[in-house]
Formats: structure tokens, C-alpha cells, sequence
């Protein structure tokens, strides 16, 4: 499988823009993407608003590829599907995404992307093709949203997103 992670990265950036604090998202203080909580986790120490503004791309960049692309195993999944895996990682957490994607796949859903894994995501992708899997994917993360209790306030800005992903998928697929 080839590396996706760059072009991924920046579909990924024009959904997670810039700084937001709303007072219903749980996540809090956040900017391109990363909580302050994710943040201070990854430098080793509290950070400021100030900092939290100031981040750019280049400051989230390895954390994004450490945390969540390596998490979800970015690198050893189909290109396209790892645009869909990655994002919604990033979005609901790498272990959801994870056991998601297992369960897309007809693997155990125990968050552990190994060979058993492997081999059903080679067998599914045989059975229905990649981009049949893709827009499975896109249908459990829509599924997911509803569920929510802030469905109300951002479920608008999620489907949204996860169609955008879908269709970005899509074309990477074909690459």
C-alpha cells in the first residue's frame, strides 16, 4: 500500500479549520483538530489559549501521523479507506475508528487491526470492492452521529463531513 497520510492530512485540515471553544462540544478548547486535553497530552505540559490559537499545521502534523494515522494503521489500508479510517479517528477516537472498520470488515471488533483483521478486510474488499467499502464505512459513521446527543447542534457539520470524506475517498481510490 502506498502512503496516504500527506494527502490525507490536508483533506482532513479543511474540515478541522481553525480555533473553536463552543461551549456544547465536550471537546473543549480546540484548534485544527486537536483538544487542548489531546495537546498538553502530547508536549508534556499545560498550554495556554494563547498557544492553543498559535498552532499550525506543521505543530500538529507528527501528532496527527503518531496518534491517529498510526493508530488506525493509515499505512496498511487501502487508499481512500485510510482517508475514511484516519478521519473519523480523529474525530470519535483511533479505537471507535478501529473497531468500526472491523466491524465493516466482519472482524472481531475489538480494536486490534492484526492479521485476522487483514485478512477479512482482503476477503470483504474481494467480495464487494473498495469503494462499496468505502461508502459502508461513511454509513456506520452516519449511524454513529445520529446517535449522539449533540447530533442536534453539529450533526449538520458531521454527515456533512463524513459525505466530503466519502467523495474525497472515492477519488483517492482511483488513483
Amino acid at each position: 500500500m502506498r502512503c496516504n497520510f500527506d494527502s490525507s492530512l490536508t483533506e482532513l485540515l479543511k474540515h478541522e479549520g481553525g480555533y473553536v471553544n463552543h461551549r456544547d462540544d465536550p471537546g473543549g478548547r480546540t484548534n485544527l483538530g486537536v483538544t487542548q486535553k489531546v495537546y498538553e497530552e502530547w508536549v508534556g505540559y499545560p498550554v495556554s489559549e494563547k498557544i492553543m490559537r498559535g498552532l499550525t499545521p506543521d505543530h500538529v502534523r507528527t501528532l496527527y501521523r503518531v496518534k491517529y494515522w498510526d493508530a488506525v494503521k493509515g499505512d496498511e489500508l487501502p487508499a481512500g479507506l485510510d482517508l475514511c479510517v484516519f478521519d473519523f479517528g480523529v474525530n470519535a477516537g483511533p479505537n471507535r475508528a478501529k473497531r468500526y472498520f472491523q466491524m465493516l470488515v466482519g472482524a472481531k471488533p475489538d480494536g486490534i487491526i492484526g492479521p485476522k483483521t487483514m485478512q477479512a478486510l482482503k476477503d470483504k474488499r474481494s467480495a464487494l470492492g473498495l469503494d462499496e467499502m468505502i461508502r459502508g464505512y461513511s454509513d456506520l459513521r452516519h449511524q454513529y452521529y445520529r446517535k449522539l446527543r449533540h447530533f442536534r447542534t453539529f450533526g449538520r457539520g458531521w454527515t456533512r463531513r463524513v459525505d466530503e470524506v466519502e467523495r474525497a475517498a472515492l477519488r483517492m481510490a482511483k488513483e
